[in-house]
């Protein structure tokens, strides 16, 4: 176990860009051995190689480490989810080998499925989207099928994208697919532009796939979509069961306007604000039970909290973490 703080002990914090990068300062290892009494473990799985437009989200990882900063209390919540209530741990990058997807997929697998089984939170840093499949598979390993929140400009639902069934436009069919994910605990949001058209859309009408078109966080605001969405997702996964089952949270970072993250491979305009995503993240991990969560398709264009992109997306994994452990405050 590796301490990036030790150095900086007597001062209490260390400056951002100095000493080992990992995810807020946490301690890294790489040992599974080191996961015991901790909470939630962050991942990276940094490729980009199933991309159908610009690469560069195999950077993300990094650059989101890069933008983090030290822990604190959360000034709207005053809950320090890293520094007080949550143990979070940076497990590193899984070995992705590039231009070997297959390969890569399984090696996020793996590394997700041993943090799940050391009874951790996996929160994955991609990557492009196509490593939500490797990412939910190994949460259905252990909990079965899960529920799915998913924000995102594109459905994701392709059955091919150029052809090819391995790609980040295609995650989503083959997980509902293979019963990964329960297509009636399925809510999208944020979906806007021309893809896709109406075979995808009927495909996901036919299932009970629930969607939130950006024009409905326009006309009815972030606030009552995000209700919806809870409610949508607050079934109980099984006849019988207490509760809703597990939830994934997945967050492609398109989702959100190019005005506030330019820096990702398939920008729309018309999105959201970082504001309401933030909000939205942190709500969804409050009010629903997670069992993983992943923030893809940053692609980095600078270095540090200078990459907007990359510090949105840092922030969004702050606040899932403060949801969560609001939720866990709430039940103790």
């Amino acid at each position: 176990m590796l301490d990036p703080m030790r150095r900086w002990a007597k001062y209490g914090e260390k400056p951002d860009y100095a000493g080992l990068l990992t995810f807020s300062g946490v301690p890294y290892t790489e040992d599974a051995g080191d996961l015991v009494g901790f909470d939630v473990a962050i991942i990276g799985a940094p490729m980009d190689d199933l991309t159908s437009d610009a690469p560069g989200a195999r950077f993300g990882p990094r650059a989101i480490r890069a933008a983090s900063c030290p822990p604190g209390p959360h000034l709207e919540t005053k809950v320090d989810a890293i520094g007080e209530v949550l143990k979070v741990v940076d497990f590193g990058d899984a070995p992705v080998i590039p231009a070997d997807p297959v390969t890569s997929h399984a090696a996020i697998r793996e590394l997700v499925s041993t943090v799940i089984a050391a009874g951790l939170i996996p929160i994955v840093l991609g990557g492009d989207h196509s490593i939500a499949e490797p990412d939910m598979q190994a949460c259905a390993d252990r909990f079965g099928p899960v529920g799915l929140v998913h924000f995102d400009t594109h459905t994701d639902t392709g059955a091919a994208v150029f052809g090819a069934t391995l790609s980040h436009g295609t995650p989503m069919y083959k997980l509902v697919e293979d019963g990964v994910v329960d297509p009636a605990r399925y809510a999208q949001v944020g979906l806007r532009g021309y893809w896709p058209g109406e075979e995808e859309l009927s495909w996901q009408r036919e299932r009970g796939i629930r969607s939130w078109f950006m024009h409905d966080v326009r006309d009815h605001g972030i606030r009552a979509v995000v209700d919806q969405v809870v409610a949508a997702l607050s079934t109980p996964a099984a006849e019988g069961a207490a509760g809703p089952g597990p939830v994934f949270l997945s967050i492609d970072i398109d989702v959100l306007d190019p005005a506030f993250a330019p820096g990702t491979g398939t920008p729309e305009p018309g999105g959201m604000t970082s504001a309401d995503l933030l909000w939205a993240a942190r709500e969804i991990a409050r009010r629903l039970p997670l069992v993983g969560a992943e923030v893809v398709e940053v692609s980095p264009t600078n270095v540090g909290s200078r990459d907007i992109t990359a510090l949105v997306a840092e922030r969004t994994v702050r606040e899932i973490l403060t949801g969560i452990a609001q939720r866990r405050l709430a039940q103790d």
